[in-house]
């Protein structure tokens, strides 16, 4: 194939990736960017591997099939409810990718004699894709809770990672200045690594949607440069795509939460040590419970309901259940509609995924700045699992340590129903006021269950 002919394909492949990135922007037509990102990478694979002098195909068509078929297993067979988890350990998987394009390349032209340029891509390639590697691998060990998800912290921690960081840089810049002993590479990895681990491991759960964009990032960048290593087009500019596009999700991210990117990096948010049980707070003040026939009677007399999701109603995959409760509503003349908060869940966009499986309508779907201003005339908000993103401390408690951060407003609403299994606070560790409002009535059990139990008594009534 001429390079001619290499270039033009190529720039196709562009062109699909930035169009995927324009769909994906909206839920209407994420399925297509989905399928137009697919096709456009099937491009890429299939114009490199056309490419003159290429060898070694048995190996990469072996290898390739079996990524085709654990990709194809794992995305077919994993849950909703686990999806952050596995879009963390794709992620990672790409920054190690890189990683090892970074080894290879520095072991093969070492003895050639690296130039400035190459020298550069490699340490960037090494140093970032490790750590995306090795980070994505901890913020899914915490969002699997194969470790805990609060903060992991000890005395000196900064000083230690400070340390690693730098040895990492110093083995870099011995590279750049003409080491070519694969000792060199190797001890980037293994710092790098190590960063990495040290980087996730004192972030909360409460941060993990940042999280996962951040890495996002860094494996873009990674990418980047390794097209500049490997002198491919396609991947420089792909990478620049992710990096860009994860970034700047990152720093949305960080907004929606009022915190700047350095408080969620290195602030420890969640520490706070978690308590309460189902019925009275800590300092004892009690709440009001409710069942699922007053709710529903409250349901089927309301002129305008919104239900507000959060993580719990994706660990209880009650999603197709609060669709069938919308439906029986809206049968009754009942205007129903969604808040979403942009750090709902452990994903961005966790909660529109999920409400996009069952088949919920988009035009009911509302971010926090659009339902905001609809629940001053709403007859109930339904909380289903949501805790910090609803928390009105936010608003009135500057000693609270979500104070200034954007929520939606659901006690400005005539009536709230909280559905959660305990008292127990969300991934921020912090008390909700919102649960011992007089307006507020607790629905204690699993969301799945609960919903079914109200749907179940609106049909009797």
């Amino acid at each position: 194939m001429s390079r001619t002919t290499t270039d033009l394909l190529y720039l196709v492949t562009i062109v699909t990736f930035i169009l995927a990135l324009r769909f994906l922007s909206s839920p209407k037509r994420a399925r297509q960017g989905n399928l137009l990102g697919a096709a456009g990478m099937a491009l890429a694979i299939g114009v490199t591997l056309a490419q003159p002098g290429l060898e070694n195909f048995v190996p990469m068509l072996a290898a390739m099939a079996v990524g085709t078929v654990v990709g194809v297993a794992g995305a077919r067979s994993v849950k909703m409810t686990a999806m952050p988890q596995m879009v963390a350990l794709f992620n990672g998987v790409g920054g190690g990718a890189v990683a090892l394009i970074a080894f290879a390349e520095f072991h093969n032209l070492a003895g050639e004699g690296l130039d400035a340029e190459e020298s550069v891509a490699i340490l960037l390639s090494a140093l970032i894709g490790s750590i995306s590697f090795s980070g994505s691998l901890v913020a899914f060990a915490k969002l699997q809770e194969l470790i805990g998800g609060r903060p992991i912290v000890y005395r000196g921690q900064q000083l230690v990672n400070g340390v690693v960081l730098v040895a990492a840089l110093a083995v870099g810049a011995a590279i750049v200045a003409g080491a070519e002993s694969d000792a060199f590479i190797v001890l980037l990895l293994l710092a790098s690594l190590a960063f990495g681990v040290l980087f996730v491991l004192p972030i909360g759960g409460a941060d993990m949607p940042v999280v996962i964009s951040l890495l996002n990032a860094f494996t873009g960048l990674a990418a980047s440069a390794a097209g500049f290593l490997l002198h491919n087009n396609v991947l420089i500019v792909a990478g620049a795509l992710v990096g860009a596009s994860g970034t700047l999700l990152t720093v949305l991210m960080g907004r929606a939460m009022n915190r700047s990117i350095a408080n969620v990096l290195f602030g420890a948010f969640g520490a706070v040590a978690a308590g309460g049980g189902a019925g009275v707070g800590e300092d004892g003040r009690s709440v009001r419970s409710t069942t699922a026939e007053d709710l529903a009677i409250m349901l089927a007399y309301a002129r305008k309901v919104v239900f507000v999701p959060g993580y719990g109603l994706a660990v209880a995959q009650a999603q197709h259940d609060v669709r069938a409760l919308a439906e029986l509503l809206e049968a009754k003349d009942v205007d129903v509609l969604y808040g979403i908060h942009p750090v709902a869940g452990r994903m961005p966009g966790h909660m529109n995924v999920l409400l996009a499986e069952a088949n919920v309508p988009y035009e009911q779907l509302k971010e926090m700045d659009e339902i905001n201003p609809e629940l001053p005339q709403t007859d109930v908000v339904v909380i289903l699992g949501a805790n910090d993103v609803v928390n009105p401390a936010a608003r009135s408690d500057p000693a609270s340590p979500i104070y200034g951060m954007p929520i939606i407003d659901v006690d400005r609403a005539a009536s709230v129903v909280v559905v959660k299994r305990s008292l127990s606070p969300g991934f921020a560790g912090i008390d909700n006021p919102l649960f011992y409002d007089p307006k507020t009535s607790m629905l204690f059990a699993d969301a799945k269950a609960a919903l079914e139990q109200v749907a179940a008594a609106l049909k009797e009534l």
